[in-house]
């Protein structure tokens, strides 16, 4: 006899693929998840899998529902013992912030993982629907992926054509660190206008210079807020800097500009309303 459609449906393993292009085949949609970064914890939620995650690395504090969850330790130092003993039939990792070794040993003991990299706003939006569709919410996933896409265009066209501002992104003091082209960070300075002047370096995070600082001389420079260590003001020492002459030194919203996840936006509204000030 032949299956009815909707029977086939019901069986049909769900496939997707990641942000590194590996395959992720679920044989049902996962039921019990860990989230290994605070940014995959809260597209989690967006897509409606909240009530799916059984653990969450260190500082998934969003949205607040995520602080009840079990933790399974921070993004560099997983507990492998407690991500097992939760069962997990599907982890979430972050591609660049989790250890490889890790991430590897994982998939040894059978457990599907979704390595979640995203680098511009269209990744963002996908992982959504993708998550979705991993988790069962495929409709709350979408719905999600179309909010953030309608929002996303909106702030594109308010700012296209801008004049082009350089930009320099400090994320540590001691050493000196920063984003290249390729983080998410440099996806929202180019919808503002921005030009990220270490884009061009080959390292996600590259250790850089003072003097490279002094001799590109950014118009803004821009620091999150969860830096310890007032890192905007040692520039002040600096007065030919164009950043400094122009008072265009800017603390910028930590959890939405370093996590790749939803609030993405929030931080692109402000970044852009600071660049437009600097113009």
């Amino acid at each position: 006899m032949l299956a009815m459609p909707g029977a086939w449906a019901e069986t049909a393993p769900i496939v997707v693929t990641d942000d590194q292009g590996n395959e992720i085949r679920l044989p049902q949609a996962a039921q019990r998840i860990v989230s290994l970064s605070p940014h995959t914890t809260e597209m989690l939620f967006a897509a409606g899998a909240g009530a799916r995650l059984v653990g969450v690395s260190n500082y998934s504090d969003y949205p607040a529902a995520a602080r009840q969850i079990a933790s399974v330790g921070s993004i560099n130092a997983l507990d492998l013992e407690k991500i097992l003993t939760l069962k997990p039939d599907l982890v979430v990792a972050w591609h660049s912030g989790n250890k490889a070794s890790q991430v590897a040993r994982l998939r040894q003991f059978g457990i599907p993982v979704f390595e979640s990299q995203p680098q511009d706003f269209e990744t963002i939006a996908s992982s959504l629907e993708r998550l979705g569709r991993l988790s069962g919410t495929q409709a709350e996933g979408a719905t999600a992926a179309a909010g953030f896409r309608r929002r996303w265009q909106g702030l594109r066209q308010k700012y296209a054509e801008r004049r082009p501002v350089s930009v320099f992104y400090q994320i540590w003091s001691q050493p000196l660190m920063t984003l290249n082209g390729r983080h998410m960070v440099s996806s929202v300075l180019r919808l503002c206008g921005g030009s990220n002047i270490f884009a061009e370096l080959p390292q996600l995070a590259p250790t850089i210079s003072v003097e490279a600082v002094l001799a590109a001389d950014p118009e803004v420079i821009l620091t999150p807020s969860d830096a310890k260590d007032q890192p905007l003001e040692r520039w002040r020492q600096y007065g030919r800097l164009q950043a400094v002459t122009k008072q265009h030194l800017y603390v910028v919203n930590a959890d939405w500009l370093n996590r790749a996840g939803p609030r993405i936006l929030d931080a692109t509204e402000q970044v852009c309303g600071l660049l437009e000030k600097v113009r």
